[in-house]
């Protein structure tokens, strides 16, 4: 079994922000894989749509509660379905990439992204896979981080953007078919 978190805040007043692409991915992935609706666990404090994906149960979770709180469901989710860290994935913003770059790594560190520093604590361990996506400006000129990701993205960045929630969903296909280190030879490019 697989967990694939998507991280964003919950909320309207946060959609399409610059923190929320892992939200917009994993809603993608639901559609393009048919995967039933979201709904709300309430005993995990996130939405989450089970199905069977290339032979294996798949979970997928968007956590809402606040990006900084994430570790929270996170850890609710890996104990209530007895999971290792190893079997989940994170997708969530990466401000040091470019906008319409993919990293795929394992066992890194947070790099100050507060929703992964708090996955990190709560699971006690950073031997989990993420998904990146980079969020950074074409300028990389960035003023207030904290005001920045809750941004929209521009209507440039849009056209890249919905290139890579395309590209981003193939790689988790591909991770959950041929495995991580496949999807980290083909994406990260």
């Amino acid at each position: 079994m697989i967990l694939i978190i998507g991280l964003g805040n919950p909320g309207e007043k946060y959609k399409n922000t610059r923190h929320n692409i892992g939200f917009r991915i994993i809603d993608e992935f639901q559609k393009k894989n048919n995967f039933p609706d979201f709904r709300l666990g309430k005993k995990f404090n996130a939405e989450i749509s089970e199905e069977i994906f290339d032979g294996k149960k798949n979970i997928l979770a968007k956590p809402q509660v606040f990006m900084n709180n994430s570790g929270q469901s996170v850890k609710k989710l890996s104990t209530s379905y007895k999971l290792q860290a190893t079997s989940i994935f994170v997708i969530h913003d990466d401000i040091d990439l470019p906008v319409g770059k993919i990293r795929i790594s394992k066992g890194s560190g947070s790099a100050g992204h507060k929703g992964v520093e708090s996955i990190i604590k709560e699971l006690k361990t950073k031997d989990f896979a993420r998904v990146r996506i980079g969020i950074q400006p074409i300028n990389n000129k960035v003023k207030n981080i904290e005001t920045f990701v809750l941004q929209k993205f521009s209507k440039d960045e849009e056209k890249i953007l919905k290139e890579v929630i395309e590209k981003t969903v193939e790689a988790i296909e591909l991770i959950l078919k041929e495995g991580l280190e496949r999807a980290m030879n083909k994406y990260n490019n």
